[in-house]
């Protein structure tokens, strides 16, 4: 078992690791075999505002800092990621039932963003704009916002911790993380270790581990942070934007989504199964990109069909320590139930299962269910778990129609042997992003990654980045004199 369970177990607020305060502890369990982690005694409100303050404290001087000075920093932070890559593996197979190939996925995503948070630092400009006013020279700084704060989902908890993290920390922020709570080391303070390890100065990033029965909106509506960037679900981030714009703050929000991935009638079918098989299934369908609906032209219906079932009954499901695992185990119980229930709602609406997987505690093996009736709420919301439903369609335009018949909006894919007719179609779809021939699940550093509709506000990566972590500060300079009317 790793270390980390031992030595991270606290908070960390102003460079110092202590315990919490709070009356209650939060339990880590591992969601396969429900062993104990960790016991994190929680963060109250006073903690949080510690944080807060500490945050802001640090935040001046660094902001100051000459930005090759903390490049420097996610250099390091980024050898340190790839020198301890072993024992952060398997505390995330641990903490959160990743498999080995999925902690690998994590990790190397989470270097990619850790090297464009290097070259980050040195990203912001300014520029000088043309005045109408005689002798006036008009500057326009971009400078950070003060202070974030950051909330973190439990599915890729590293990778998107540091995915706010460490661009706002590179930029002259000061941070306050609060990780999930089913993922407090390896969303949480296994990041302030590692930062604090590569040489961040103390206060700047700070991890509280609590949760909303104790501090309540605290975290959101604390004066000193202008901005929330928050990734989860659409029912906590319509809460979030609401206290965030109630108080004057802005948010960044990655929610969650219903992509479909779609086959049209000349597609490589082959080639869409193994797409689809993993853009549905890739660590239990907990995946805010995840391929929950399969449109299929009925052209080729059966054909892909059969092959998708068959290659769904080779899925591996059990101990995400053995590397041959494909399918371990959502996070927790209450998790396992819902996409229980997902499966038996399907089933009384009339729906058939082609494939339906045993549950046993927390290892959900996966399902794959037709017939659903089209007017089924189940084929407008959100299954994270690894639940597919296949649908058949007929012809393009409808393809189109039910693919933006849902309230979310984030990623989706199309295959097809015409990549042009695959563009023209991504681009009727009301998403932040789709993809060609290709799964829905990616992530890159420099692009823009976010969603329409439900699936959120804002984008984060490359120059979306300064946009969510800095603001514009315009100030001008009168070289002659200014004339006034009176």
């Amino acid at each position: 078992m790793s270390s980390y369970f031992t030595d991270l177990a606290q908070q960390y607020i102003d460079g110092e690791w202590r315990p919490g305060t709070g009356s209650w502890d939060i339990i880590d369990f591992n969601p396969y075999d429900n062993e104990k982690l960790a016991s994190i005694t929680i963060a109250t409100v006073d903690e949080v505002d510690a944080a807060y303050r500490a945050a802001e404290r640090a935040q001046k001087q660094w902001a100051a800092t000459n930005p090759y000075a903390r490049r420097a920093v996610f250099e390091k932070a980024l050898r340190l990621v790839e020198e301890r890559e072993a024992e952060i593996s398997e505390a995330i197979v641990a903490e959160l039932g990743g498999t080995c190939l999925k902690a690998a996925f994590e990790l190397h995503l989470a270097k990619e963003f850790l090297r464009e948070a290097v070259h980050l630092a040195l990203r912001p400009e300014g520029r000088i704009i043309p005045s109408p006013v005689d002798g006036k020279e008009n500057r326009v700084y971009r400078v950070p916002v003060g202070v974030v704060g950051v909330i973190s989902p439990f599915n890729f908890p590293f990778l998107l911790s540091l995915k706010s993290v460490a661009p706002a920390l590179a930029l002259g922020n000061g941070v306050v993380l609060k990780p999930h709570q089913n993922t407090p080391i390896v969303g949480g303070t296994l990041v302030a270790k590692i930062l604090q390890d590569a040489g961040l100065p103390g206060g700047l990033l700070n991890v509280v581990v609590t949760d909303i029965a104790e501090i309540g909106d605290a975290f959101l509506e604390h004066p000193v942070p202008k901005v929330i960037s928050f990734t989860g679900s659409d029912k906590v981030g319509r809460h979030v934007a609401t206290v965030c714009a109630s108080n004057f703050k802005r948010s960044v929000l990655e929610l969650g989504g219903n992509s479909a991935l779609v086959v049209l009638d000349d597609a490589d079918v082959d080639y869409a199964v193994d797409a689809a098989v993993f853009s549905r299934y890739v660590h239990q369908g907990q995946v805010c990109m995840a391929a929950n609906r399969v449109l299929v032209d009925r052209a080729v219906a059966d054909e892909f069909t059969e092959k998708f079932v068959a290659k769904v009954k080779t899925l591996k499901a059990g101990d995400p320590r053995d590397p041959s695992t494909v399918i371990g185990p959502v996070i927790n119980s209450s998790q396992a139930e819902a996409i229980t229930g997902v499966v038996e709602q399907a089933l009384a609406e009339g729906a058939t299962a082609l494939v339906r997987g045993p549950v046993t505690d927390n290892l959900v093996e996966p399902s794959v269910l037709t017939g659903l009736p089209a007017d089924s709420a189940l084929l407008k919301q959100e299954v994270f778990g690894p639940v597919a439903f296949l649908v058949p369609f007929d012809g393009e335009e409808e393809a189109v129609r039910l693919v933006n018949d849902t309230p979310y909006g984030l990623s989706g894919a199309v295959h097809t042997a015409d990549v042009e007719r695959g563009v023209a179609f991504a681009k009727r779809i009301d998403t932040g992003m789709f993809h060609v021939n290709d799964g829905t699940v990616h992530d890159e550093p420099i692009v823009p990654f976010g969603g329409e509709k439900h699936s959120g506000i804002g984008r984060l990566g490359g120059d979306t980045m300064l946009d969510a972590f800095t603001t514009q500060k315009w100030i001008s300079v009168q070289h002659g004199r200014s004339g006034f009317p009176f």
